[in-house]
């Protein structure tokens, strides 16, 4: 970093080969929205997109099916190909995380005949994470050893883990190569939770000899609140396992709608019910904003943005109690940062009353997010100045004792 003065930051965004991308994204100037890694914008291609298919679902009505049908597997080739280093035929674009974890993780488990090996999760990843491990592992009558990514290698006759890319609180990203080797050298089948690290970071599954991932799409890939989630699972494990979910788009000839249920050959197998067409749209219309920036660009900008929240935390706000709660190097960091402090969340509500829209995660933790596609140098400054200015002020303890669910 050259300099922390605002025109050093300016200077920035007037280089940055993917600042036009940030006007293809509905954006009020009147704020600073720092929260992307919760709910990404709208871009406007998707408004329009959506307008398309509520036009030709009231024209042709049933026979759109015979367009839609295939979306899940189609966008979920192309979410493959462009965000997630995977080849055709192995992702789905389908349900919700939870629900997919739960597929592939009991799918995996199933497949290990006789109940041995156990599983391995982290005791800090993300609630549904943990919450669906824990089920599936007093369910099949498993331990459930925790750990972290970096020591799965410390463990024998493992079964499965999961871990999380990028965590979600911290924003530390996992080496996925090296953790993958570890479990697959124990016996065990590696699912990755891409939930942060999807649109954020140069994801490549297949490079890494991934088994399994799951992740959402309303962050980083800008499909808006509720769209599907997707997995992934490698093509050459897709004969041995079976989603616990037989639902009739996973038959393998669904319209025959015979008496017993027969999977798709390939990663169809794991559909369930009617996929969400609108959501579907919306996904393709993020996926199309990511594949002009390109994932090694998108990732590039991503670090140079946390890399300006480091220096400006350590010259504003460490001296006003904060300490920085993600990796210091960058090619370890996804694309937001944590900054602890004991009164984080007075702080985060002092902020968003004036327009600096970040969250807040326990126990102590203002998270602030940077997607690439549309968040300037200039944004980060300036929200990071705003950050100095509340808490230098004392404005935030206005806010102490004010708890509301979303956070």
């Amino acid at each position: 970093m050259t300099g922390l003065a605002r025109a050093d930051a300016a200077a920035l965004d007037a280089a940055d080969a993917l600042a036009p991308l940030r006007d293809r994204f509905a954006a009020t100037d009147d704020g600073i929205y720092l929260d992307g890694n919760s709910l990404g914008r709208l871009p406007h291609a998707t408004a329009d997109a959506l307008g398309g298919l509520t036009r030709e679902w009231g024209e042709r009505l049933v026979g759109g099916w015979e367009d839609w049908i295939e979306l899940p597997v189609a966008v979920g080739d192309e979410l493959g190909a462009e965000v997630l280093g995977a080849a055709p035929g192995q992702t789905l674009v389908c349900d919700s995380v939870t629900v997919n974890l739960f597929k592939l993780a009991t799918a995996a488990l199933d497949a290990r005949v006789g109940g041995d090996g156990v599983i391995l999760a982290d005791p800090g990843d993300f609630p549904t994470d943990r919450y669906v491990l824990a089920a599936l592992a007093a369910r099949h009558g498993r331990e459930l050893r925790w750990c972290t990514p970096h020591e799965a290698g410390g463990h024998e006759d493992v079964a499965l883990a999961c871990f999380s890319a990028v965590d979600y609180r911290s924003g530390a990203l996992a080496d996925l190569p090296a953790v993958t080797g570890a479990v697959q050298a124990a016996g065990g089948l590696m699912l990755w939770d891409l939930s942060h690290a999807a649109g954020a970071v140069d994801v490549r599954l297949d490079a890494a000899g991934a088994d399994l991932a799951v992740g959402c799409t309303y962050k980083y890939l800008n499909a808006g609140p509720g769209a599907p989630a997707f997995l992934y699972v490698r093509e050459s494990l897709c004969a041995e396992l079976r989603s616990p979910i037989p639902g009739w788009f996973g038959a393998a000839d669904q319209f025959a709608m015979g008496p017993e249920y027969a999977p798709e050959a390939g990663v169809a197998r794991f559909l369930a019910g009617t996929p969400p067409i609108h959501g579907l749209t919306a996904v393709r219309s993020g996926i199309a904003v990511l594949a002009e920036a390109g994932m090694p660009a998108v990732a590039a900008k991503g670090r140079a943005l946390t890399d300006l929240a480091a220096a400006l935390h350590d010259a504003w706000l460490a001296p006003l109690g904060f300490t920085f709660g993600s990796p210091r190097e960058a090619e370890r960091r996804g694309a937001h940062v944590a900054l602890r402090h004991p009164q984080a969340w007075p702080i985060c509500r002092a902020l968003i009353a004036q327009g600096v829209v970040g969250d807040f995660r326990e126990p102590d933790i203002l998270r602030l997010g940077f997607p690439a596609l549309y968040t300037r140098f200039t944004d980060v400054w300036d929200g990071l100045d705003r950050v100095r200015a509340v808490v230098a002020s004392g404005e935030h303890e206005a806010y102490a004792g004010q708890r509301s669910r979303v956070t």
